[in-house]
């Protein structure tokens, strides 16, 4: 199949661009031609095969980038392979992951047409001195340690079982 992949990011603080750099970085290494930018950036999906979609969750809900990203390219994504991904939790507990994982299919419940062909929820990053107005003036998240458990092995996996099935 001809054309290359998008791979679509919303951020804050940069994790979620970092591993949408790596997710586009194992697709490279698999020969596919990729391109890797910011949602709200995006100006057409003309010329490619699949779009990768990935954004954080906050306060229990998506990115409100990606989904915008969905709202704005609606008929195109509608004719291509999605995959989506997001982060959650912060801490490597069975309940973060269960919750995180069902706050994302919340989300996506709120997009009735929108079909992925594969989802996934790896662990975030989170470091309290980067935090912004309106976050930066919760106490309990300033208390919050800092910590980063995404997984690299388990994000190039993901990837690359992508790779290999467009």
């Amino acid at each position: 199949m001809s054309g290359s992949i998008l791979v679509v990011y919303a951020t804050r603080s940069g994790s979620t661009r970092e591993v949408a750099e790596a997710i586009g970085a194992a697709f490279r290494d698999s020969g596919i031609g990729v391109d890797c930018q910011p949602a709200r950036n995006s100006r057409t999906l003309a010329g490619y095969r699949m779009v990768v979609l990935g954004a954080p969750l906050y306060m229990f809900h998506w990115h409100r980038d990606a989904l915008a990203f969905l709202s704005r390219y609606r008929q195109a994504l509608e004719k291509l392979p999605v995959a989506v991904f997001a982060f959650g939790p912060f801490h490597d507990a069975e309940k973060e992951w269960h919750d995180a994982r069902a706050q994302l299919d919340r989300e996506l419940a709120k997009v009735p047409w929108f079909a992925p062909v594969a989802r996934e929820v790896f662990g975030g990053k989170f470091d309290p001195t980067q935090l912004r107005f309106p976050m930066s003036f919760i106490p309990a998240l300033k208390k919050m340690s800092a910590s980063d458990i995404r997984n690299w092995d388990a994000i190039r996996a993901w990837a690359n079982d992508l790779a290999g099935k467009r």
